[in-house]
């Protein structure tokens, strides 16, 4: 990933828009566009400063990398086993139009999935904006957990292209959906920071080139 993806995912994440960026490294918010687009790079002294304010290492800021998945846990679970459950758990539960399951909260929205030694829960609150959390266990053990905070911004969002995205998920990417992804009018992207032992991300989904849906997603392995 390269340093302009790195630095829109991070601010983003950190909920703080380019113009409070710019002000906090005394730079224009024209700067800190180009920075986000590619089309310049800052100084020795802006990226010294993001990394404090980010609390990220400049090596990592400068170093260009595929968002990979990292498969040396050191624990008696099998990672691959892990993603390859979690993708066919997926496609058994919300994006597969399965029926919810007992709600655990208030107005909750819940799905679960068993294979084996492992069980999938995905549970979620609200509607236009809302909140939720993915999680495995392994034998009744917590083995890895995402959260997920989104909004739909258009009546055009169409959660049935969303299910569509997240089915085609893939190993090299098993966060949410693919890294591009488009049907008819409807494109679904995401980028992610991290590997499934610790990662960030953010996802949109555009019609006809107008945002309509984004969420943000972070997670990771508990073991």
């Amino acid at each position: 990933m390269t340093f302009s993806d790195k630095l829109q995912i991070i601010r983003k994440s950190k909920g703080i828009t380019q113009e409070e960026l710019a002000e906090k490294l005394n730079v224009s918010r024209q700067a800190v566009t180009k920075w986000e687009r590619g089309m310049s790079y800052p100084d020795i002294m802006n990226l010294i400063q993001l990394s404090e304010i980010f609390h990220i290492t400049v090596d990592y800021l400068v170093k260009d990398n595929q968002c990979g998945v990292c498969m040396e846990i050191n624990c008696d679970t099998d990672l691959e086993e892990v993603i390859d459950f979690k993708l066919e758990a997926i496609k058994n539960t919300y994006a597969g139009y399965a029926d919810t399951c007992n709600a655990s909260r208030p107005g909750s929205n819940d799905y679960t999935y068993t294979k084996g030694d492992y069980q999938y829960y995905d549970t979620w609150l609200g509607g236009e904006k809302f909140s939720g959390e993915e999680a495995i266990w392994k034998k009744g053990k917590a083995i890895y957990s995402m959260n997920y905070f989104g909004r739909n911004l258009d009546e055009r969002f169409s959660s049935d292209f969303l299910k569509e995205a997240l089915r085609v998920s893939t190993k090299e990417l098993p966060y949410r959906g693919p890294e591009f992804y488009q049907s008819g009018e409807y494109t679904y992207k995401t980028k992610v920071i991290g590997d499934m032992e610790w990662f960030q991300g953010y996802e949109e989904i555009f019609c006809q080139n107008i945002k309509v849906y984004e969420c943000f997603y972070h997670g990771g392995m508990l073991i």
